[in-house]
């Protein structure tokens, strides 16, 4: 798929980290994009700055979704592309200190980073599938996940977020094969230590450490490398029901 003015994207989680460099992303080749978001300042600066829009979006919250996309249906500009970037990452362990782990926090990591990407991913592909084709082999849209290499070796205490993410690496290719009857494309990026806002609060010899363990390059992702990468999951159409790791060849070890 082509990236233009003709094109429609949502992304999600777009007023910060890796949502708003993908949203810059898309709005500097063109598209229209319209940010999800829970911050309404950031998202709305976010949108104003793109040219798009903003709509205040719980991503867990089904409801919430369809007012988002009804709004979007109502620009009247279709949808081709939805980008799921809003998400959590907790941190707790199964047990500690005598504890169980909170179930409230372990449910409310899989609503909004699992449930969230699947109710976005749901509804935006019904107004997708109405679009009309734009390439010759007939595609109306691409969904692009965000998983995490914590999917595959996730850390101590990173046990809610790595269910959560590891639910997104296996919802892929069957919401890839469901949609295919729809000329839609799903693909996943699953991104190591990137050098997000949380990160970036950090003291420098930290970040400096968590990019040493990086193989190569020896330094934390730039956010503008995860949105080149979904940059090329849209504009290549034989990237479907995949997850592709953007991690320098890390392998987490366990703490």
């Amino acid at each position: 798929m082509e990236i233009s003015a003709a094109t429609a994207a949502v992304v999600t989680g777009g007023a910060s980290g890796l949502g708003a460099a993908t949203a810059e992303m898309l709005g500097g080749a063109g598209a229209h994009v319209t940010v999800f978001d829970m911050n309404e300042e950031a998202g709305a600066a976010k949108a104003q700055e793109l040219g798009g829009a903003f709509c205040k979006v719980d991503v867990s919250d089904p409801e919430s979704v369809a007012a988002g996309i009804a709004e979007v249906r109502a620009a009247g500009r279709g949808l081709q592309v939805l980008v799921n970037c809003a998400g959590i990452g907790p941190a707790a362990k199964t047990v500690s200190r005598g504890a169980a782990h909170d179930p409230a926090l372990f449910a409310k990591a899989i609503n909004i980073n699992l449930v969230g990407s699947f109710n976005c991913a749901s509804q935006a592909a019904v107004l997708m599938s109405e679009n009309d084709p734009v390439t010759e082999d007939g595609e109306r849209g691409v969904i692009v996940h965000t998983a995490s290499v914590a999917a595959y070796d996730g850390q101590i205490g990173q046990v809610a977020y790595s269910a959560s993410k590891g639910g997104i690496v296996g919802m892929t290719l069957p919401m890839a094969r469901d949609l295919s009857q729809f000329g839609i494309r799903v693909a996943t990026i699953a991104p190591g230590i990137f050098l997000t806002p949380l990160l970036a609060g950090l003291p420098q010899e930290v970040q400096d450490s968590l990019g040493q363990q990086v193989p190569f390059p020896k330094r934390l992702g730039d956010v503008g490398e995860f949105a080149a990468l979904a940059r090329h999951i849209l504009e290549n159409p034989m990237l479907n029901g995949e997850v592709i790791r953007l991690d320098g060849a890390i392998r987490m070890a366990p703490k």
